[in-house]
């Protein structure tokens, strides 16, 4: 299969596509399941209710879209968006066995949706800042799809530094890359440990918000610092 490089559009929808069928069994088994607690933390900074029309960037296969949609009924809406074309087939799908659900889906670039300026009321992202060839450039992105006073969530690994990144590339070098091997992703969730070479750590993502325009931003790290959470505020 090759190697994936970092911040390589092309090969981060490859990746995507690639592990969309086994995503969700994969996070629940690499994380204990502990993912769901985090991206319900992620929803409740947002204080969505109903009416408001809600984004998931980088939706992959749903879970936030879905987890929001049932908190902006009657009235609201909830906009999935993903570069990858196979996880947003399985959000779709997903979405279909509840079609009393406010869902709507798209392909897009979180860099550049191509929605409206303060389209939003409030964002998610979850595992996919990361993954942008420019973090700085989707953040300015959120910050102009939001309207002012929305909120947005942004969840991904903590770029740790001494004692909390020992711990945290033995896991990804021990568990994660293992399990993948096993499953025959090992080349997919290698990447995990490259692509946080190169992500901005908290204070450089609360600077980087800043910078996009947003009043507020407070980085909070997870699970003894091997997670964070973005939450800011335009």
């Amino acid at each position: 299969m090759g190697s994936f490089s970092p911040g390589d559009p092309a090969a981060v929808q490859v990746l995507f596509d690639q592990i969309a069928p086994r995503y969700d069994q994969l996070n629940d088994l690499l994380s204990l399941g502990l993912h769901r607690l985090w991206k319900r933390q992620a929803v409740a900074w947002l204080r969505p209710r109903p009416g408001q029309r809600l984004l998931d960037l980088c939706c992959g296969t749903g879970d936030l879209a879905l987890l929001m949609a049932a908190r902006v009924r009657p009235g609201g809406e909830v906009l999935g968006l993903d570069a990858a074309a196979e996880p947003l087939a399985i959000a779709a799908d997903r979405g279909r066995r509840q079609p009393w659900l406010p869902l709507q889906w798209q392909q897009a670039d979180a860099q550049a949706t191509g929605l409206p300026d303060g389209w939003a009321d409030g964002a998610v992202m979850a595992y996919g800042l990361r993954n942008l060839a420019d973090p700085a450039v989707g953040l300015a992105e959120l910050r102009r799809l939001l309207r002012p006073g929305g909120r947005a969530a942004v969840l991904d690994f903590n770029p740790a530094t001494g004692v909390t990144a020992a711990v945290q590339r033995q896991l990804l070098r021990r568990l994660v890359v293992p399990v993948a091997r096993s499953a025959g992703l090992e080349p997919h969730y290698a990447y995990l440990e490259r692509s946080l070479e190169r992500f901005p750590a908290g204070p450089i993502q609360e600077q980087l918000a800043r910078q996009a325009g947003f009043r507020q931003a407070r980085h909070r790290p997870l699970a003894a610092g091997l997670m964070g959470l973005l939450q800011v505020e335009a």
